[in-house]
């Protein structure tokens, strides 16, 4: 159960901001669309050559969803039903393009090339009709794609080890893989900060890639994104602010949101939820975990229950954040059966604790927070 401090954290962090008499569930999930490791073997082909392939949950398990990924979560997520006979559903932090593994090595791996979510299905062994079922859970409305930027990796960091011909980046690019790099500047930059800069000024590229990212998603998966959400960490405000005219009206925030600003400086925002940013924007905050692959052994629904408890407590929706990882089941079954297993009853717990609940994306919530 939640600690004394962290119980107190969390009611403090619930005060302030947007309030609500309805019981709201979102859930905000990370990273779907991305490829990490692409198999067991080429997780085992990186250990041979000396990447650290259990440094993190990430790196063990994380993979681009496949179909039974997909069909097995659908069947979690449509065994409950909320008030109004609405199945659960994910707003999935979404990329609609992968590193062109096969581009890349063509050019000698010197230059960058990407390509788009479809033809990575396309190309990839064992994805037959995976995206085809993509769209079929968009059509039912239970997996809701917002936009996690292009890809879920650092451009320049990814140039840069390109320049250098570095060895480990070879090796991943060689297994269709983009994990378990060696973290050399974990404090600004690494290889899964989409958004990360040292000099304030690479936010001019990072603005382009940002608004490419919208445009593919678009071209992907049919609609303009309105929620965004940086991959990896929190981009600067000036690149989200510059979304605004690209359709982004919602932006992922923490209440105190550490900033880079350029050469290791850092300066700290204060956010509620449904507060507006210079654009206009409103920023939407997460106020509950779930990660039940993060410490296995540790009791994450009741946590979870007691976080939303608090959140209807001070009259806030729960908004629900987690990530792909601990639903896919590519590299390992287990990790699949493990996570959908706790979801399920997760939201079986919900439903009985809260029969008047309303599952709904966070694009519904922040339209109805600007009617309020």
């Amino acid at each position: 159960m939640l600690s004394k401090k962290r119980r107190a954290l969390i009611n403090l962090k619930n005060i302030p901001g947007w309030r609500t008499n309805r019981k709201i569930v979102v859930f905000s999930v990370d990273d779907y669309g991305n490829i990490r490791m692409a198999s067991q073997q080429g997780r085992r082909n990186l250990e041979k050559v000396g990447l650290d392939v259990n440094q993190n949950r990430f790196d063990q398990f994380d993979c681009l969803e496949d179909r039974a990924d997909l069909e097995q979560l659908f069947d979690s997520l449509t065994s409950v039903k909320d008030q109004h006979g609405n199945s659960a559903v994910f707003t999935a932090f979404s990329m609609p393009a992968n590193i062109d593994f096969e581009k890349i090595i063509a050019s000698n791996y010197s230059e960058y090339h990407y390509e788009l979510l479809p033809d990575t299905f396309k190309r990839l062994v064992g994805y037959e009709n995976t995206w085809k079922l993509w769209k079929e859970g968009i059509e039912k409305k239970i997996l809701f794609p917002q936009s996690h930027g292009r890809e879920h990796i650092n451009i320049k960091y990814l140039k840069d080890g390109l320049a250098k011909k570095d060895k480990e980046m070879m090796a991943c690019l060689n297994e269709s893989s983009f994990a378990a790099l060696t973290m050399h500047d974990t404090k600004i930059m690494s290889y899964t900060r989409a958004f990360a800069f040292h000099e304030f000024d690479e936010n001019k590229e990072l603005i382009q890639i940002a608004i490419d990212g919208l445009n593919q998603f678009e071209k992907v998966f049919g609609f303009r994104a309105k929620h965004f959400t940086a991959p990896g960490t929190y981009a600067h405000h000036h690149l989200e602010e510059k979304l605004r005219p690209e359709g982004i009206e919602y932006i992922d925030t923490p209440i105190i949101k550490k900033e880079h600003q350029g050469n290791g400086k850092y300066k700290s925002s204060y956010n509620t939820l449904g507060k507006k940013n210079k654009a206009g924007q409103r920023y939407i905050l997460r106020n509950c975990i779930f990660e039940p692959l993060l410490n296995p052994t540790e009791d994450h629904i009741n946590e979870c229950l007691a976080e939303i408890e608090i959140a209807f407590r001070w009259k806030k929706p729960a908004n629900i954040s987690s990530h792909r990882v601990n639903f896919c089941g590519h590299i390992d079954s287990r990790n699949r059966d493990f996570g959908l297993k706790q979801l399920r009853m997760l939201l079986d717990r919900i439903v009985k604790k809260w029969p008047d609940v309303e599952f709904i994306t966070t694009v519904e919530l922040g339209k109805l927070i600007d009617k309020t």
